[in-house]
């Protein structure tokens, strides 16, 4: 019986561990993007593996693009 009780607590855990991969990394490849991640290939084939689909760049935008690390402003003050 503690068995049982153990390997429905593994099976659970594992199946719980898989649907949130999914849909963190399904969740990422829709975002927007910021412009220094955009040809993240290692991020690209993890997500390819985890999903099983491509990223889709088409529905991608660029985000943050008035940040510090595009501001030219930074060094006037």
């Amino acid at each position: 019986m503690f068995a049982i009780l153990i390997a429905l607590f593994v099976v659970g855990w594992v199946a719980v561990a898989l649907i949130g991969s999914q849909a963190y990394f399904r969740g990422e490849q829709s975002k927007p993007i910021h412009e220094r991640n955009w040809n993240s290939d290692s991020f690209d084939q993890l997500a390819q593996s985890v999903t099983g689909q491509a990223t889709d760049f088409t529905s991608r935008v660029p985000a943050y693009s008035g940040d510090a690390f595009t501001s030219g402003t930074l060094g006037q003050f």
